[in-house]
This record gives structure tokens, C-alpha cells and sequence, in this order.
């Protein structure tokens, strides 16, 4: 029956360069990309995802698509596979069809990827119905005020999702959704640890909420989106959050002290928006933190508040500082070479002057180094592992 479900879900694929050539024989536990229990030889795993791309990169081409891989369309026959828990269809293109319903009763998925496989359309509803899903991945490219893909008229269908740990609708459009969209997805169970809603054409971010429900949530990006608007206090309250990702949201006013509170940040992104007012100590004592971007922003004044705030971090992980092209001013202090295990370090495009810091040149792992276009730094600093500056 497994057998005959994938030749028949095979039939409806456009195969130019052989992908599947080994979907023949008896035995389809032995052809690529198809995983089976051994003792009973029923499918389980079907991952025909397009080696061609990197699965890091967020923003594709669209002429990579014309690479040749897998094509055409998804057969029903998939539901013939009553023990498949893993599907993953992703970067395969689909010609801007639609998510086919009935992968909404494929009820023992655990794990689904559809992202950039050029779908388009309606989101299906009857996702919803996948209770045992714990990794759901629909996100596709993101192009600037240019939503080609799928999307989604509203978020209800998100509360049947009740086993889900991992969710990246990035470049969804979700301009259709209005402003309950956080209220949505805190419908989503406790057990949610990343939730990715980049490039989704949001546009209204509350300030306040009653009662935030992501008490296990790790990853939150809400990069590329159009807030116009200072930061929500009820982001903090999930203490959890290790990797915070605001790029390019509109955000303004004074970066919140009640970073203080997140110890467990390890990367923040507030890049690209309008945030204003001095860097905040607080964010210098998230001893966890291996990476902070804050470049073009309209922070002013002097850093030394933030590099004393590293003071109480005896082991402090960053690695990466990138204030970049804000209005930030002033000597740069000498506590500046405090966190030792720091690679790279941008505070070009702002105001400093006088003297680089000595202490910079005990940075044994610095490889970048960036002070450029600011006020005269004088300095004969030999830095042992840089190789920009």
C-alpha cells in the first residue's frame, strides 16, 4: 500500500535530473528521501527537500527556482501513508499552487515543511486539524511590499495546533489578520519554543497584554515588519526568550531597562528602526549575550553606561556589538576591552573621539574592528586577530 501511494504520488512530480531515479523495486524503504520502521516497513519519513539550497538563507531568488529539481504538484495519495509523521516538501516548486486541503488529515504529522516551495493562496484551514504537529515551517521569501505568496484571512485555525513547538511563517502575509494577531498565537500551547513572523506586513503591535502565555518560548522574530511604535512591555515578560529579533519594525522611543530582566537573551536585533535616548547599562549586564545589533538607530550620548554594566558579568559572552551608524558621542572607555571573548565590533558612523582604548588590543579573538567616520581616534593599537578595521 506504501509502495504504491509514493508511485503514485511520484507520477504528479516533473523529475529532470533523476532525483527520484531510485524510487524503483520492491523495497521503497530503500529509496531516497522515504524513511520506514524497520520491523513493520511502514513509511514514516518522505523528505524530498531541494539540496540545491542552504537551508539558512532566509531571502531567495527567484531565478533559483529555475534550477532543476522537483516540480508539479502534490498527489492525494499521500494520505494512503497512514504512518507518515514527517514531511518535508521544502524548496520544491510547486508553480504558485495552493496548499492542498487535505494535508490537513494527514493527522499523524509531527513534522511538516512547506517553505519556500512557491505556494500561493489561502493558507488551508484545516491545518488546524494537525493536533500532533510539533514542526510546522510555511515561511517563504520575503520581498519588500511585494506579498506573491501565501497567506492567511485569519489565525484561528492556529488553536488546533495544540502539540506545537516551532513555527516560522515568515513572509506570510498576515496584513488580512488585523490587530488580534498576538492574541492568536498566544492561543498557541506553552510547549511553543520558536515562533518566526518576519516580513508578514503586521502593522499594529500592542503595547499591553494581560496574560502572556509563552512561557517556553526561545526564539521570537518580528523582524520586518511596520509597527510604528515603542516597544511592548509584555515582551519582557517572557523570561525565556534567548534570541530576540525586532529588525526593521519602525520601533521608536528609548530602548526599555527592563531588558534586566531577560537573562537569558543571547542574541537581540534591534536594527534598523528609530529607537532614540542613551544604550541602557541594563543591556550590558545580560552576561548571556553573545550577540547585540543596534546599528542605524538615533541612540545618543556616551556607551559607558552599557560597558559598565558588563562590569558585573565575571564570564561575559559577547561576541559580537554592532552600534553602527547611530549619534552616539564621547571618549570610548576603557572597560570597552572588558568582554574578552569578543570577534567583532562595529561602532562606525557615529561621533567618538579621543583615544582608541588600550585594552581593545588584549582581545586575543577580535578579527573585525570598525571605527570609521567618526570624530579623529588617535591610536597606535597593534590588535593581534583583526583583519578589517
Amino acid at each position: 500500500m506504501d509502495r504504491k501511494a509514493l508511485l503514485e504520488f511520484k507520477e504528479d512530480l516533473n523529475d529532470p535530473t533523476g532525483w527520484l531515479s531510485s524510487w524503483v523495486g520492491e523495497n521503497c524503504c530503500k529509496w531516497r528521501g522515504v524513511g520506514c520502521i524497520k520491523r513493520t516497513g511502514h513509511v514514516i519519513k518522505l523528505d524530498l527537500r531541494n539540496p540545491l539550497f542552504n537551508n539558512e538563507e532566509r531571502n531567495y531568488n527567484r531565478a533559483s527556482y529555475e534550477r532543476p529539481y522537483l516540480s508539479g504538484k502534490i498527489n492525494p495519495s499521500l494520505l494512503h501513508l497512514k504512518h507518515l509523521n514527517y514531511l518535508d516538501l521544502s524548496m520544491i516548486n510547486f508553480g504558485r499552487i495552493s496548499i492542498p486541503d487535505f494535508m490537513g488529515s494527514l493527522e499523524n504529522l509531527k513534522y511538516l515543511n512547506l517553505s519556500n516551495a512557491y505556494f500561493a493562496g489561502k493558507i488551508p484551514p484545516h491545518l488546524g486539524n494537525l493536533s500532533r504537529l510539533q514542526y510546522l515551517d510555511i515561511h517563504g521569501p520575503v520581498y519588500c511590499c511585494d506579498f506573491t505568496g501565501i497567506y492567511a484571512e485569519n489565525l484561528k485555525w492556529l488553536s488546533g495546533l495544540s502539540s506545537l513547538k516551532y513555527l516560522d511563517m515568515g513572509g506570510v502575509n498576515l496584513t488580512q489578520v488585523g490587530a488580534d494577531w498576538v492574541q492568536a498565537f498566544n492561543m498557541l500551547p506553552p510547549s511553543l519554543s520558536d515562533l518566526h513572523l518576519y516580513g508578514c506586513g503586521l502593522g499594529s503591535l500592542p503595547l499591553s497584554f494581560s496574560f502572556v502565555n509563552f512561557t517556553s518560548l526561545s526564539v521570537l522574530d518580528l523582524s520586518q515588519n511596520n509597527f510604528n511604535s515603542s516597544m511592548p512591555l509584555w515582551l519582557f515578560n517572557i523570561s525565556s526568550l534567548s534570541n530576540l529579533h525586532l529588525r526593521e519594525c519602525s520601533l521608536q522611543g528609548p530602548i526599555p531597562d527592563a531588558f534586566a530582566d531577560m537573562i537569558s537573551l543571547q542574541e537581540i536585533d534591534l536594527s534598523f528602526n528609530d529607537l532614540e535616548g542613551e544604550i541602557p547599562g541594563t543591556l550590558g549586564s545580560l552576561c548571556k549575550l553573545g550577540r547585540l545589533d543596534i546599528y542605524f538607530n538615533k541612540m545618543v550620548g556616551e556607551i559607558t553606561k552599557f560597558v559598565d554594566g558588563l562590569s558585573g558579568c565575571t564570564n561575559s559572552g559577547l561576541e559580537m556589538l554592532n552600534f553602527s551608524s547611530n549619534q552616539l558621542s564621547g571618549h570610548l572607555p576603557e572597560s570597552l576591552g572588558r568582554p574578552k571573548k569578543l570577534r567583532s565590533l562595529r561602532l562606525d558612523w557615529n561621533s567618538f573621539w579621543g583615544s582608541i582604548p588600550e585594552s581593545i588590543g588584549s582581545l586575543s579573538f577580535l578579527k573585525e574592528l570598525d571605527l570609521s567616520n567618526n570624530q579623529k581616534c588617535r591610536t597606535t593599537l597593534r590588535v593581534g586577530g583583526v583583519r578589517s578595521l
